[in-house]
Order: C-alpha cells, then structure tokens, then sequence
C-alpha cells in the first residue's frame, strides 16, 4: 500500500478525538487520555539510556569491557537519535503517527528484554534497539503535539520536556539505590525500566482506534514530504539552536561528576549533583514555554536560558565545591529551559504537523550528531590541558552561538518548505 493510500486510510479510521464536532466531558476525556499519553512517551524517551551511567563500573567489572567500549552505551544511543531521525516522518507518513509511536514503546520493551540476556553483543544490541525507539519518538511527538494541541503548544511542549527531564532525573537518582537495596544484578536492574514502557505503551493503546478526523484533502497533503527545508535559514536557525544546546547539555552531563570528583568532592556527592541538576532541569523545561509570550520574549528568554548556563559554568571555574549547589542549579534551570525553547521551535516555526515531523527531523537528525561530538570533545580537551579550565572555557564560548540561533529561531514566522 503505498503512502497516499495509507494516509486516507489513516484519515477514515480516524476517531473523533479532537474533531469541533465533539462537545462536553467525552472530549475532555479523550484530550486528558492524549495528554496523559504524550507525557508518558516522553517520561521513557531517557531513563533505559541514563540508567546505564551510574551502572557504568559495575557494567565495567562484571564484564570486562574496557571505559571506552562501555562509553559506547552512552555514545550509541545519540548517534541513533541523528541518524535515524530522518526515518521518522516516512514511518509518521506510512504508518501514522499513533501506530509509530505504539511501535517506539515496543522498541524500548524489547531492547530492556535483549539487555537481560548474559552477552555483551545483547547488551550492544538492546541498547542500539532502544536508541532506535527514542529516535522515531523524538522526532515524531513534536509533530503530533503541532497537529492535536495547536492552541496549547507551549502548555504541552512544557509537560513533553518536563518529562524528558523526569525521566533522566528518576533514572540517574533511583538507579543504583534499588539496584543496591534490592541486591539484583546490573541486567535486570537495567531490565526493570522496561516496565515503564510496557505502561505507556498500554495508555497509548486507545489512541489506534481513537484519532483526530481530517479531510480526505489533508490526507493527501500529509502523505507526502516537505522538500526544500534545507534550503530555508529559519530552519537552520532552529536546527543549530537544538544542536548546540544538546552539546552543552551532554557535554557536561558526561564530565561534570567528574569535575567535581577532581575539585576534592566524594563520588557519590559528585554523582548526586549531577541529579539535583537535573531535577532543578524539571522546572525550567516546564516553566520556559508556558511564559513564553506572557512575560518574556522566546528570543529573550533564549538569552536568559544561557546566561543562567554561563553564571553556572563560571562558578565551576571559580569555586566547584563551595558553591556546588548554586552552580547546579543555575545550570539545570538554564539547560531545563534551553531544550524546552528547542522543541517549542520546532513547534512554533512549523505551519502544520506535516512540517514540524520534517523540521523535527532535520533539528535532531544534526542536533544529536553534533551532541553526540561533545563529551568526546570535551574528554579530548581535558587531557591535552591536564585541566577542566579551557573545557569549561570553551562551553562558555559555545553559548555566544547558542544565543544568536536562539534569537533567529524566535523570529515570529514559519519554515518555508515546498509541498
């Protein structure tokens, strides 16, 4: 069946979830159920890959691999969020966008199981599964948020990168404290985040049979790609600013427990500073695009985000330990905003939910590829100089950048692509 054919079958089946015809509590009902179903794909999209971290020595020992072959699970997973993305609209397009995201959580199901099994090849394997569920995942939810929640957008890209933030903050801070109060093993502790998946994946099921009515015209349209996307600054624009923030916040995830190891910190303060950062992530990734046009500007507040991310890095280089927890805090507030403005870009700047999937892809797809580069980078830097100062010098460079893409993704227009 080919694409156009699948679209107007999609279109047909299309229950009335979002259809003006639809009044009253069964509306609210099925807009609750949606919502509640988003959050929960997006609370999936990072804890299976951040549990790997605090795991990594055990991993380590238990195995044999050596430091660089286990920081390929951490690694993998980014290069599978750009590589693939570009995939995601044709699947978005094929098979619509419900029935892609279903298959996303069985993706995360399956990896978490080939995980169990006692072989570093499955380990490899269910880790590059799962980076594959998140990819397609990643690239289609902003799309769907686009095309079922067009007068909510900031409300909802709020509770999406909330989630991403929960997700990384519950995996990185619950991880090793069940595996250790519960005497499992680094497998089915590992393992156990599949559940997670297995309870959205239920959610999301009645979103199959129950999806928003659309005209056999627009049906046709959203069968077919966007061409020409590249050729559009604004899209650009938007892209650099999803890459460069990605590489701030990856790039300091991977080393800052490290940092504050070498400053003189215990391992475990160290480690838990990196969660306390990221639950401080939780609320600026909700608060950034709900104030969005009410008190701030997107472009301003761009600014603001990175402005919060250079405060933080500074204090790192002045007094990592005696103002750990200021520092920590200005960081996860700023990064917490910073990827709430990039996924509200995309949604913001696409005229519909046909461009936004495209635009979602085209930001990721060089996003994450240019995210993936950071920590490795970073690592690179940190031994020629025998010190944490130009790495932290140079991610407080990057931020210039940052801003100047932010200001040209807030631009109040759209991506021109050809239909």
């Amino acid at each position: 069946m080919n694409d156009t054919a699948a679209a107007a079958r999609d279109a047909r089946g299309r229950g009335p979830a979002t259809s003006a015809a639809d009044q009253g509590p069964t509306r609210s009902r099925r807009a609750f159920l949606l919502a509640l179903g988003v959050v929960l794909l997006a609370l999936n999209l990072r804890p299976a890959l951040v549990a790997v971290s605090p795991l990594a020595d055990t991993i380590r020992d238990d195995s044999g691999m050596s430091a660089a072959a286990t920081s390929l699970l951490t690694a993998l997973p980014l290069l599978c969020f750009g590589l693939l993305a570009p995939v995601a609209p044709r699947l978005g397009r094929r098979f619509g966008m419900e029935r892609s995201l279903l298959a996303t959580m069985a993706l995360i199901c399956a990896g978490t199981a080939l995980r169990l099994l006692d072989s570093v090849a499955a380990l490899f394997a269910g880790t590059v599964v799962i980076g594959a569920g998140i990819a397609v995942a990643n690239v289609l939810l902003p799309g769907l948020i686009k095309r079922d929640f067009p007068a909510k957008a900031g409300l909802m890209t709020g509770l999406y990168s909330m989630s991403l933030f929960g997700g990384a903050a519950l995996a990185a801070g619950v991880t090793l404290p069940v595996q250790q109060a519960s005497g499992m093993n680094w497998r089915t502790t590992l393992a156990c985040w599949g559940a997670l998946a297995v309870v959205a994946l239920l959610v999301w099921l009645p979103q199959i049979r129950s999806r928003t009515r659309v005209g056999a015209a627009a049906a046709r349209q959203a069968a077919h790609p966007v061409r020409g996307l590249w050729r559009s600054p604004l899209a650009w624009q938007v892209t650099a600013y999803m890459g460069l923030q990605s590489l701030n916040y990856y790039a300091a995830a991977a080393w800052l427990p490290t940092v504050f190891q070498d400053a003189g910190m215990a391992p475990g303060d160290a480690g838990w500073m990196l969660s306390f950062s990221s639950l401080l992530g939780i609320a600026g990734s909700f608060l950034a695009p709900v104030i969005v046009g009410r008190r701030l500007r997107s472009g301003l507040l761009s600014a603001l985000a990175a402005v919060l991310c250079a405060l933080g890095f500074a204090g790192l280089l002045a007094a990592p330990v005696g103002g750990a927890y200021l520092w920590m805090t200005l960081l996860g507030l700023g990064q917490g905003a910073a990827i709430s403005l990039a996924l509200l870009f995309i949604v913001q700047r696409a005229p519909d939910a046909r461009h936004a999937s495209q635009l979602s892809s085209m930001a990721q797809c060089f996003g994450y590829i240019l995210a993936a580069t950071g920590p490795t980078v970073l690592g690179a830097v940190h031994d020629a100089s025998h010190s944490w100062t130009v790495p932290l010098v140079l991610l407080l460079v990057l931020l210039v950048p940052q801003v100047v893409a932010g200001f040209g993704a807030a631009r109040d227009r759209h991506v021109a692509g050809d239909g």
